[in-house]
């Protein structure tokens, strides 16, 4: 390959496989049938060709994905909206025949990069002998479609807006909550257990005429402790609840959590994030929680899921997260009591307050206050790539 081209699309920017599924799913959703081994040849093609502008891109995925020329204009204005194309004409690189012919289905034109702009992929183009880039004849970057996840990713939940939220649901689908195993009542065989197992021993001492020659041993069967999710819906901490309650619908399928949600009153919101769509089950969360945007009593709150819940087993041996900007309208003493009791209950507590980000944060807040002692790990949460280290935290891999 020559070393003065820049890298094809997908090496430096995002992964050439997501790249082509995506264009495949658009062109299919416009009805342009693509099939995976269409996309496959894409791919490859890509990878073959080098293409260096978004012309022969265009080309390279015209004769690997398209069939029938009769869907051409579909094609054009699928890869038009995938590649964000400008108005300009293309002067890079080489032309097909097919453009001094006048053909009507040119693909689509590209607006010119502004000097200095990075080439392909988003690298700029490096002189193989001196090692200094250059902008000078630079080919067209050849520009591709971000996903949610890398566009919102870096944004703070409070300023999205319910579509840029909602386009967030895929990327939170892969996360999977973790909780530190607990023993349970249940066995399995270990050759390096504490207890020895008299039934698989027994069978083992068939073959050999009765006699227990080797001892078969067992040890009890891991489990991951379970989930208890407690999250402010107050008007504070409105932005932030949707897409935490969003992420913690993954939760509920992935850990089986249970899930409260509290302001004036608590609510038990495992059943409704039950449903199948994050939507449909935080359109039914919201039904339930009528004291959405109301109000914060959470030592109150804290006290009745304590009283009702805790005590009787839910909350022993679990891993608590508490979803709150520790703004209390109620009695902090009463916060800091219920929270120690928690604390001797619970495995582990979390609380997870979008206003740690903020720069000089300090807990001067009456209710985080009050309850940041009785915390194992305190994180922000507040926006996408940092759910990482609200993960971290639940697994205690992190502390406080």
């Amino acid at each position: 390959m020559d070393p003065d081209r820049p890298d094809p699309p997908g090496r430096a920017g995002p992964d050439l496989a997501t790249l082509a599924a995506r264009l495949a799913g658009a062109l299919r959703r416009a009805g342009v049938p693509v099939d995976v081994g269409q996309a496959t040849r894409f791919a490859t093609g890509v990878v073959a060709a080098d293409p260096a502008s978004t012309r022969e891109l265009y080309w390279v995925a015209r004769v690997t994905l398209l069939t029938d020329l009769a869907l051409v204009p579909a094609f054009d204005a699928v890869f038009d909206a995938v590649f964000r194309a400008g108005d300009a004409t293309d002067t890079a690189g080489p032309t097909d025949p097919a453009d001094s012919r006048g053909d009507q289905h040119a693909p689509p034109p590209v607006a010119a990069p502004a000097r200095g702009t990075a080439a392909v992929g988003g690298v700029p183009r490096v002189d193989a002998a001196t090692g200094e880039t250059s902008a000078d004849d630079d080919p067209r970057p050849v520009p591709v479609a971000a996903s949610a996840a890398e566009r919102l990713g870096a944004r703070d939940f409070a300023d999205l807006s319910p579509a840029e939220l909602a386009a967030l649901a895929v990327a939170m689908r892969r996360f999977r909550v973790a909780t530190p195993p607990r023993p349970s009542r249940r066995h399995r065989a270990s050759p390096r257990g504490a207890a020895v197992d008299l039934r698989a021993t027994l069978r083992r001492a068939r073959r050999t005429g009765g006699q227990p020659v080797t001892l078969a041993r067992r040890t009890w069967r891991p489990r991951p402790r379970r989930l208890v999710v407690l999250c402010d819906i107050s008007g504070s901490m409105e932005p932030y609840a949707r897409a935490l309650l969003q992420m913690l619908w993954c939760a509920r399928v992935s850990s089986r959590a249970e899930i409260f949600t509290f302001a004036t009153r608590l609510t038990r919101l495992t059943p409704a994030l039950a449903r199948r769509g994050p939507e449909d089950a935080l359109a039914r969360a919201g039904s339930l929680a009528t004291d959405w945007s109301g109000g914060s009593r959470i030592g109150e709150s804290i006290a009745e899921f304590t009283r009702r819940w805790g005590r009787r087993g839910m909350a022993r041996g679990a891993v608590l997260l508490v979803v709150s900007d520790g703004w209390d309208t109620g009695d902090p003493a009463l916060l800091g009591r219920e929270m120690a009791h928690l604390q001797r209950l619970a495995h582990r507590v979390v609380w997870a307050n979008p206003r740690t980000a903020r720069p000089h944060f300090q807990p001067l807040a009456r209710g985080i206050a009050a309850a940041w002692p009785h915390c194992d790990a305190v994180v922000s949460a507040h926006r996408l790539d940092a759910l990482d280290e609200l993960l971290e935290a639940l697994r205690g891999d992190r502390s406080g």
